[in-house]
């Protein structure tokens, strides 16, 4: 089975990929969701939900057969420590690896130029342009919600259904119609107005 991590910080915007983990772990999807971060040390969630990561950074290994990466925003984000995800990142790239950042996790790829030559977006370019100081994606910014470009996924912090949504095609997991009625349901609910 494949693996989908999720990389998680103290601070993390907990709401940012959990439409998309409860898909991506139902059975029959070839996947399964574990989390990631740079020690194997509690972390709480903006929500306040404690996690206990199944790896740290450390423990990662090319054996673990990798689908995605996903990248919550939230407040982690401020502490260069969790800057240290980037060798995982890298790895990813290399490999053409699917990352999908939302958030104040785009801002953080921004400052290490893996914008710069894909379509993305982010909570908006002043945002980008401000927290990210080495940024040079400009031409590339789309004023979005969620952009897919090959194997980047980013979306703004406002936009967890239609970061789910990218990533669920990304990953074959709900194609056409069965997508649309997914979010859909989600975005519109049960009873419309």
């Amino acid at each position: 089975m494949k693996k989908i991590l999720v990389f998680v910080t103290d601070g993390f915007a907990d709401w940012e990929a959990s439409y998309v983990t409860a898909e991506l772990n139902k059975p029959g999807t070839g996947y399964h969701v574990q989390t990631i971060a740079i020690d194997k040390e509690a972390k709480t969630s903006m929500g306040g939900l404690t996690v206990l990561p199944d790896y740290s950074l450390q423990d990662f290994s090319p054996q673990m057969d990798l689908a995605m990466l996903i990248i919550p925003g939230g407040t982690g984000w401020r502490e260069e420590k969790n800057h240290q995800v980037k060798s995982l990142v890298d790895y990813c790239f290399e490999r053409s690896i699917p990352v999908a950042a939302i958030c104040d996790a785009t801002t953080f790829l921004g400052e290490y130029g893996y914008l710069d030559h894909h379509n993305h977006t982010g909570n908006s370019l002043a945002y980008l342009k401000e927290g990210a100081p080495n940024y040079r994606g400009d031409e590339k910014y789309i004023d979005e919600q969620s952009t897919s470009d090959g194997n980047l996924i980013t979306a703004n912090g406002s936009a967890a259904l239609e970061f789910s949504r990218d990533i669920l095609s990304k990953l074959n997991v709900l194609q056409g119609e069965n997508l649309k009625e997914w979010y859909d349901l989600f975005k519109n609910g049960f009873i419309k107005r």
